[in-house]
């Protein structure tokens, strides 16, 4: 009987570690199809990201109408909403800018020219929730930067475009992880409340946006929205942003968060061989180096935040259990 229970955890172990990966993967490469593909590409990167969305607000409200997966029904509060949009704003840059460094660099050089996310987090962790980090996982973060430079130095077909586009969104996502703990008690800490309110006003933000930089033109133009190969990417595209929601929530239930991040920063390996096998774009032995300085820098510096949280919540119990006798003392006392 435990044999058998062993072996069907091993399996739903195996199964999310698998889902996680192969959802994951297939979005990047989906994407970096609609960006530069010479075949089912629109140059309008905003129309793109924007179609993602309106998806995946589809989708929500689709599965929330059905009861699937536990997904709430659609529903958007207007005192929530108006409090929402700064984290959208955020949330809408973050998407945009990510694709824009997909666009223009090499899938092989995508780790690295967006590396820089665990920068900002230690910047806003100190500035704006007034946490230090520790020797250790400041060396980490410099070991991160170190491969960033460089890599931008060993990029055979550098971009200056995708490289900083790649920091923009870098400093994004950073952003987004600090407003969404700010603004998750909102929607009752559901993730598929603010996924459903971040894609519902980012589909209305993209509109000036995609006009300011005439993308409905490019759009009307083009001969690919004919195709419905195109139409049919388009809708995988959005449909797996929704997927890797339950991806990544399947793999954290089976696993746990520190094996969730390994498990992340070992697909960005795989995700890197996989687009050098199928772009075949050159690399140097350096650029490949720098490539696995970050990989294993951001794991380096996971395993260390972790390790310091552990021992910073042992360090809170014991504090607890130090005041309790005393606590019972003064009860019995009264």
């Amino acid at each position: 009987m435990d044999e058998e229970k062993g072996a069907t955890k091993s399996a739903k172990i195996f199964m999310s570690v698998a889902l996680y990966w192969v959802i994951s993967i297939s979005i990047v490469f989906v994407n970096k199809t609609l960006l530069s593909s010479p075949t089912n590409n629109i140059d309008a990167p905003s129309f793109i990201t924007w179609y993602q969305c309106v998806v995946t607000v589809a989708a929500v409200w689709f599965m929330g109408t059905m009861g699937i997966a536990n997904v709430p029904k659609f529903e958007l509060k207007r005192d929530v909403l108006p409090k929402i949009v700064p984290l959208s704003c955020v949330f809408t840059g973050m998407i945009l800018l990510n694709n824009l460094c997909l666009k223009y660099v090499e899938l092989s050089f995508y780790q690295v020219a967006r590396s820089l996310t665990i920068l900002f987090n230690v910047a806003f962790d100190w500035i704006v929730l007034g946490n230090r980090t520790s020797l250790k996982a400041f060396g980490c973060v410099l070991l991160v930067f170190f491969g960033f430079v460089l890599g931008n130095k060993e990029e055979v077909r550098w971009s200056i475009q995708g490289v900083a586009y790649g920091v923009s969104a870098s400093f994004f996502v950073a952003m987004n992880a600090i407003y969404v703990k700010k603004k998750y008690p909102l929607v009752d800490n559901d993730p598929w409340k603010i996924t459903l309110y971040n894609n519902f006003i980012s589909s209305f933000l993209f509109f000036p946006i995609m006009f300011g930089f005439g993308e409905p033109k490019v759009v009307m133009q083009s001969p690919n929205i004919y195709r419905s190969e195109f139409w049919v990417l388009m809708t995988i595209g959005g449909a797996l942003g929704v997927l890797i929601s339950f991806a990544t929530a399947a793999q954290i239930k089976y696993t746990s968060p520190l094996t969730h991040n390994i498990s992340a920063t070992a697909k960005a390996a795989a995700q890197t061989v996989l687009g050098l096998m199928w772009y075949k774009n050159p690399i140097t032995p350096l650029g490949g180096l720098s490539v696995a300085i970050v990989l294993g820098g951001s794991l380096l510096y996971t395993l260390i935040r972790r390790l310091e949280m552990q021992a910073k919540d042992k360090e809170a119990k014991s504090v607890v259990e130090e005041k309790q006798p005393a606590i019972e003392e003064k009860k019995i006392a009264s």
